[in-house]
């Protein structure tokens, strides 16, 4: 992979020669439409993203998708131009680097509000007793990500259309927030599909929380594998890191690295960085500097500041009672101390928030009320948007200030608090372990803002701490956040981005799978008592996908490994296979071992005796007419019918890609039209007859007629499969077994306990099993289970495990 090349300009501005599109809800100003001329107009958008992204993508001659702020008519009018005396970051950014995404608006409100603002905010910030989950908010959250994912390839086209010849570097494309969670794999899907080259990247900048609270939301596999499209995702902290790498293992099955933070998926590994977002540290310098003062009050007031959005994640109600406390509790504190609050108004057309907000303005009422003297108020609150360079001054001249969020992505009011500290004696800062600027400001006094009391004490301190003490915690800040600015956390993307085979912190590549690795998935299940039947699919998982199904051969070291196996009195082996049952048993050629055919509608025994699914009689004629109809109707440019005698399989796997579709519904259509169910396969489209028969009621067959009624407790089970139809199998099994998906695909749903990336580590998971059962004492070859009646009754039937003939008595109850 060629690396990216990272400059610094003389303002320490970083650039890259890789193309940087950056894909974000909004774009980094919002449209307005002028009264007076009718005109659009860009206004200008605040925040770290813009201020540190922008400046790359103008330069890096990249491009900006989101929305646009406004809900447009015509989705071609033209992005206007900026203002000639705008002096904002996006001055530079011309509207050919625009890439504008209109959406229905009641689609939108429901993907904004509905999903965004009602499922993942509350969810993601661990209070999931505020979340109301919709189905209907979820399919529009789809659509709008797919939407965003297709104006991105868009973007990506034009990106390297216009750097054709000149661009050694693929462009890297930059997804961010919990907006857009699903976007990368549809765009690496199409950019694959349309061999366009790019590099993909995901930033969140909210928190993610641990397993135990994401598990709640019901498509949080979906999410998961949305975010994995990625090659890189990038988190504020190590924590949230960790949260998600352990979601992917526990929810998905991924194998991964939590030393080196990465995880294996999509037979890709995806690796997991803390990037935490820094301030423009010079720029709020420059703003304390020149702000004029805007406290009122005598040198011995000392004014406790709090800057936030009215959010209930902010912990506003729990900041006002800890300093009713502090007046309760350390009244010398009266008329010397106030606390200024401001509150920026928040989703104002939200019932919540505006419940949050009469309930702030109640709290503020009764502690004014209760403490006021008459030239003094403890509480001065503000409900209003604050200019910059007011709130420069007020962090400048603030002794205390206060950042208590309940739970907080980052929060950069504490960084710019910093930033603005350049009085002689410097305030104090007081943050919440749960903001993820509490992990690395450590020279802050931390105060959890749930115990109301331990807060007024951690505010009294702050308020009374020596001179001398302020000065160092403070400077210490200071020299962090100006070398942590914004430019850096662009840095340290560009180079988590542009240095994929070389990264600072330990191996970027997941080590291929060893069977050591199945110690943590098995040894802890199997134990050294227990018998152990392997369940095993053949395509996809014994022998690897081939383009016929005829080249779909074993490897000689499988073949030979299975033969092991499959002599072992301590291991059952069962081959279960969409083939017909006498073409799975050619193909693995191994005697004592159970075959399962058309997906278990066919079962051969070791010792020759079969069982065959009842068919319903009109069926028989039924095949042999939508065989003739595909093969008349469907099978050109490559797709062809496979007759498995009960199943036919349509294969479109050499259909090239733009024909498929239309293929694909005809086929569909004419299988259900004949009485068949269709269901999807690999590049292939199955009609089975309509028996409420398939994987995983063939695999109960085969352990109950094998084991017993009471199999469940007689022995251990592995199944192992690659696709749809060993669903069926992994969900009848769940809790039962030890199940394994094979995947090399980026959108897998499964009930599988683990992932697989081929059937190489199926293999090494079977050198494990031998390994395994190799190492046990030998065992007796016959297992009785006693009546609990104590009726004495037994019924015993013989069992061929392998090529040993070994006698099981077995109760049936």
């Amino acid at each position: 992979m060629v690396e990216t090349e990272i400059i610094v300009t003389n303002s320490s501005e970083p650039t890259t020669k890789a193309s940087l599109i950056v894909v974000s809800n909004r774009l980094p100003f919002v449209l307005v439409r002028n009264p007076t001329t009718g005109k659009l107009e860009r206004k200008a958008s605040a925040g770290g993203l813009v201020t540190a992204v922008c400046p790359v993508v103008i330069r890096g001659h990249g491009l900006w998708v989101g929305w646009p702020g406004i809900h447009l008519q015509d989705p071609n009018e033209p992005i206007p131009e900026s203002n000639p005396t705008d002096q904002t970051p996006t001055a530079g950014l011309k509207s050919e680097q625009v890439v504008s995404v209109n959406i229905n608006p009641k689609i939108f409100d429901s993907y904004y509000n509905g999903c965004c603002n009602k499922i993942f905010w509350p969810l993601f910030h661990s209070m999931p007793g505020r979340a109301t989950f919709g189905a209907d908010h979820w399919n529009d959250y789809i659509t709008v990500n797919k939407h965003f994912a297709a104006r991105t390839i868009e973007a990506l086209e034009k990106c390297l259309a216009k750097n054709s010849g000149q661009d050694k570097n693929p462009p890297i494309v930059w997804i961010h927030d919990y907006h857009l969670m699903l976007a990368a794999n549809w765009v690496r899907e199409q950019a694959e599909e349309k061999k366009l080259p790019c590099r993909l990247a995901f930033f969140l900048h909210i928190p993610f929380p641990p397993w135990d609270i994401f598990r709640l939301f019901p498509w949080s596999d979906e999410i998961l594998q949305g975010m994995l499209g990625c090659d890189l995702v990038g988190f504020h902290i190590q924590d949230y890191c960790l949260n998600f790498v352990d979601c992917c293992q526990r929810n998905l099955g991924c194998r991964v690295d939590r030393n080196n933070l990465l995880v294996e998926h999509g037979g890709r590994t995806v690796r997991v960085r803390p990037l935490p977002i820094g301030i423009p540290y010079e720029r709020f310098v420059n703003l304390a500097k020149e702000a004029p003062s805007v406290l009122k009050g005598t040198e011995q007031q000392q004014t406790i500041l709090g800057v936030d959005r009215l959010d209930y994640t902010k912990g506003l109600v729990h900041r006002l009672m800890a300093f009713e406390v502090l007046l309760e509790k350390y009244p010398q504190h009266k008329e010397k101390v106030s606390l200024l609050q401001i509150s920026v108004p928040s989703r104002t057309d939200v019932k919540e928030y505006r419940e949050l907000k009469e309930e702030v303005d109640q709290l503020v009422g009764r502690i004014n009320g209760r403490f006021t003297t008459a030239n003094w108020a403890p509480i001065r609150y503000i409900y209003d948007y604050v200019a910059q360079d007011e709130l420069a001054a007020l962090y400048r001249d603030a002794a205390v200030c206060l950042v208590t969020p309940l739970r907080d992505g980052m929060n950069l009011v504490a960084k710019e608090f910093v930033a603005c500290q350049i009085n002689p004696v410097p305030g104090v800062l007081i943050i919440s372990p749960f903001a993820g600027a509490g992990e690395m400001m450590h020279e802050a006094l931390l105060s959890n803002p749930y115990e109301v009391h331990q807060a007024a004490e951690v505010i009294h301190r702050a308020l009374t701490m020596p001179e001398d003490e302020r000065t160092l915690r403070m400077s210490r800040l200071r020299r962090r956040e100006s070398e942590c600015d914004v430019n850096h956390w662009m840095r340290c993307f560009l180079k988590a981005m542009g240095t994929l085979e070389m990264d600072d912190v330990g191996t970027t590549t997941m080590q291929p799978v060893t069977v050591d690795d199945f110690d943590d998935y098995l040894l802890k299940y199997i134990g050294y008592n227990h018998k152990l039947a392997l369940l095993l699919d053949y395509d996809g998982t014994l022998a690897p996908i081939a383009p016929h199904p005829d080249l779909a051969t074993l490897s000689p070291e499988m073949k030979n490994l299975l033969f092991k196996l499959s002599n072992h009195s301590d291991v059952y082996v069962a081959i279960i296979s969409g083939r017909n049952v006498d073409n799975v048993k050619k193909m693995v050629g191994i005697d004592g071992i159970t075959y399962a055919g058309n997906h278990g509608l066919e079962i051969l025994h070791p010792d020759g005796s079969k069982f065959v699914h009842p068919m319903p009689i009109e069926f028989e004629n039924k095949v042999s007419q939508l065989l003739k109809a595909l093969q008349d109707t469907v099978c050109r440019d490559g797709a062809w019918v496979e007759n498995k005698g009960a199943l036919l399989t349509f294969h479109y796997r050499e259909t090239p890609n733009q024909l498929r579709p239309a293929m694909i519904e005809k086929a569909r259509s004419l299988m259900i039209k004949y009485g068949f169910r269709a269901t999807e396969a690999h590049c292939a489209l199955e009609a089975r007859p309509p028996v409420q028969w398939n994987k995983g009621r063939a695999s109960i067959y085969i352990l109950r007629t094998s084991f017993g009624v009471d199999w469940s407790e007689r022995i251990k089970i592995i199944y192992v499969g690659d696709d749809l139809t060993d669903e069926d199998a992994m969900v009848a099994l769940k809790g039962m077994a030890r199940t394994f998906r094979v995947t090399s695909s980026d959108i897998v749903k499964t009930a599988a306990d683990h992932r697989l990336p081929s059937t190489d580590s199926v293999y090494t998971m079977l050198k494990w099993v031998e390994r395994h059962f190799m190492g046990r004492k030998a065992r007796a070859n016959s297992l009785t289970y006693r009546n609990p009646k104590g009726d004495g009754v037994r019924t015993q039937m013989s069992l061929e495990i392998a090529s040993n003939s070994n006698s099981v008595d077995v109760e049936h109850v």
